[in-house]
């Protein structure tokens, strides 16, 4: 079934971050939990248990994110004055609902990342997606008293009509995309609007740890070699992420890399950094001088 394609509106090569940056980074931590009874498809050992048993290393393993992980990560942002965007699932609200609450106290923005990690939007129709996001964001905004603004989806894969749905149900801003390294306003068919700010993979602690076995160095040689190349060879405005996972680099042997990485960026005036919702207010505001982009994707 073909669906109407949004209007696509993209920003000029002139497009700044605030403060006249060129080159944004944006922190994020992925807080993720399962529903209840379901564990992480992925472990640390590598090696699956046959199917049809409970994995009792991997659910353990990922529950390290709530117990600890999330904390560490905080204590590191408020180190370095650092405001991040953080992932969380709405289980999450009903089972560590402190660590939801320390997220928003903190100031930091808090993502919706559906009810849990398995409830993935293209594997549910379109009243089940509908269910999905009123009961994630209804868990969230109970929590905090401040609806969230943000979706990100459980590995950054929505649906064909996910994005608009978001849109309808009043989201600002959404990541379910990977098609640029610059956000994007899309204007639906209806008349909703919403952001795409692309959720970027090159500096990640979860493919880069468990799915390609580096050390926790060799992520912070990837954004070092990544920041120096937005920096010095990049001519066009341009954004970076920085995402680390509670449960993967929540840990010490880590954690400390995202310590590292907040410490260089803080240290260099030409970049800006900030919550995607503030970047999609930046975007709102600067909207006059975004340009449609026929044939995009969203």
């Amino acid at each position: 079934m073909s669906h109407p394609k949004p209007r696509i509106l993209r920003p000029q090569a002139d497009f700044r971050f605030p403060g006249g940056a060129r080159v944004g980074v944006i922190f994020n931590i992925a807080y993720e939990g399962w529903s209840p009874g379901v564990v992480p498809g992925i472990g640390p050992m590598g090696n699956p248990l046959k199917p049809g048993f409970y994995d009792a290393n991997a659910a353990s393993w990922g529950m390290f994110g709530a117990v600890r992980g999330i904390w560490r990560a905080l204590e590191i942002a408020a180190r370095n004055g650092v405001k991040a965007s953080v992932m969380t699932n709405g289980v999450l609200a009903e089972q560590w609902p402190d660590t939801i609450k320390a997220i928003h106290q903190g100031g930091h923005e808090i993502i919706a990342h559906s009810y849990g990690m398995d409830i993935i939007p293209v594997y549910l129709d379109e009243a089940g997606q509908r269910e999905n996001i009123t009961r994630t964001t209804g868990l969230i905004s109970d929590l905090t008293g401040e609806k969230p603004i943000g979706w990100i989806s459980p590995r950054g894969t929505g649906s064909p009509i996910h994005v608009r749905l978001l849109a309808e149900a009043g989201y600002t801003h959404h990541g379910d995309c990977n098609d640029d390294d610059m956000p994007h306003l899309a204007i639906e068919a209806s008349g909703h609007e919403i952001i795409g700010i692309p959720l970027i993979m090159d500096i990640n602690d979860l493919p880069s740890a468990i799915r390609y076995g580096n050390n926790a160095r060799a992520m912070l040689e990837q954004f070092q070699d990544a920041f120096a190349a937005c920096l010095e060879r990049e001519t066009r405005p341009v954004t970076l992420d920085v995402t680390i996972h509670t449960h993967v680099y929540g840990r010490p042997a880590g954690a400390w890399v995202f310590d590292e990485i907040m410490k260089i960026v803080k240290a260099t005036p030409e970049a800006w950094t900030g919550t995607r919702a503030e970047l999609a207010a930046h975007m709102q505001a600067h909207r006059a001088a975004l340009v449609t982009c026929e044939g995009s994707s969203r």
